[in-house]
């Protein structure tokens, strides 16, 4: 895992739990040939996980957490 990349998801989205867990599921879906959402050269060496936090960390991937509403008395 590219260190730099996880530093700058990371000022994306600061809480751990929700970043380990959209880049886990963002790399699965690259490594089941989802088209990546940043440049990625012919013969590129990184990995999906690094593909996925660059996604994050430059905003092409929006990660959100939906909490449950309870409804209006």
């Amino acid at each position: 895992m590219n260190e730099k990349y996880l530093e700058l998801a990371r000022k994306v989205v600061p809480d751990k739990r929700l970043l380990i867990n959209a880049a886990s599921k963002r790399a699965a879906e690259l490594a089941r040939n989802a088209r990546p959402l940043v440049s990625v050269p012919p013969q590129d060496d990184r990995n999906f996980l690094d593909i996925a936090l660059l996604e994050i960390a430059e905003g092409k991937l929006v990660v959100t957490f939906k909490t449950e509403e309870k409804p209006a008395a």
